[in-house]
C-alpha cells in the first residue's frame, strides 16, 4: 500500500512500532516527535537505508497550531500529501482530582485533544479535495470507562472518541473514514512508571491475562488504514485484552 502517514508521537511506543508497521505495508512515512530527536531521527535512517526516501523525522508540539502547520508544510515538502494521519501523540498522569492544578487539566487536553484536533484541521483539506483519506485517533480505554486518579486523562481520551465519531459523521460524504484505537493495558515505557503492584493488579484484570504489546495496537492501526476498513467509519477498535467489553 504505497501511501503517505504521518504517525504524530512516533519516536518511541506504540507510535514508533505504528510507524514501522505502516512502512512494512508500503507506506511512506512522516516520523513526528516533539523532543526525542536522536530517536525519531535515528529511525528515519534506518528506514531510508533499507528503502531510500521511505522516511522522515519532524519536530512538532501538536498542541501549537503553528508547529502543527510547520510540520505539515516541511512533510508535504519531504513526502508529499498526507493521505494517512495517525493522531498519537499523548500523555498522562495519575493524580487525585482534588490535586489537580489548572495546569495539569489544561496540558492534557492541549495536547491530548487539541493536538487531535489541530492536525485534522491542518491535514483534512487534501484529503476532503481527493475525497480519499484516513485519520486513526488514538484514545484508551480509561476514555470509555474513566479511571481512578486519572479524570483528566479520561476525559480528554473520551473527547477523543467523541471528536471522531463526529468527525466521521462531517466527512464521511468526503469518502474519508475516522476511526479509533482504544488500547487497554499496553507495556510502553509510559506504562513502566506504574508501580510492580499496579501493573500486575491491570494485568490481572484483563482476561487475557497478559499486557498487551505496542504490536498489538499498531495492527489495529494498520488494520484501520489500510483498504480492508473501507466501509468502516466513526468506531472503536479496542486492543485490550476484554478488559473493557
Amino acid at each position: 500500500m504505497e501511501k503517505i502517514a504521518l504517525i504524530t508521537g512516533a519516536s518511541r511506543g506504540i507510535g514508533r512500532e505504528t510507524a514501522l508497521r505502516l512502512w512494512r505495508g508500503g507506506c511512506r512515512v512522516a516520523i513526528n516527535y516533539q523532543k526525542s530527536a536522536s530517536a525519531a531521527e535515528e529511525l528515519a535512517a534506518e528506514l531510508n537505508r533499507l528503502r531510500p526516501g521511505s522516511a522522515f523525522a519532524v519536530q512538532a508540539d501538536v498542541s501549537k497550531r503553528e508547529e502543527v502547520l510547520a510540520m505539515k508544510a516541511a512533510v508535504e515538502g519531504a513526502l508529499g500529501e498526507v493521505e494517512i494521519l495517525v493522531n498519537n501523540a499523548g500523555i498522562a498522569q495519575q493524580k487525585l482530582f482534588t490535586d489537580l492544578t489548572d495546569a495539569d487539566w489544561d496540558r492534557m487536553f492541549a495536547v491530548d485533544v487539541k493536538g487531535v484536533f489541530l492536525c485534522c484541521q491542518a491535514f483534512l483539506p487534501p484529503m476532503i479535495r481527493k475525497k480519499a483519506g484516513k485519520i486513526v485517533n488514538i484514545a484508551s480505554m480509561w476514555g470509555q470507562v474513566g479511571a481512578s486518579c486519572e479524570v483528566h486523562y479520561s476525559a480528554a481520551k473520551g473527547a477523543v472518541i467523541a471528536l471522531t465519531r463526529a468527525l466521521a459523521q462531517e466527512v464521511g460524504p468526503s469518502r474519508i473514514q475516522v476511526n479509533c484505537v482504544s488500547p487497554g493495558f499496553i507495556e510502553t515505557e509510559m506504562n513502566a512508571a506504574l508501580s510492580p503492584e499496579a501493573a500486575a493488579a491491570l494485568i490481572g484484570e484483563t482476561p487475557l491475562g497478559v499486557a498487551g504489546q505496542p504490536a498489538d495496537v499498531a495492527e489495529a492501526v494498520w488494520f484501520l488504514a489500510s483498504p480492508q476498513s473501507d466501509f468502516i467509519t466513526g468506531q472503536i477498535l479496542a486492543p485490550n485484552g476484554g478488559m473493557v467489553l
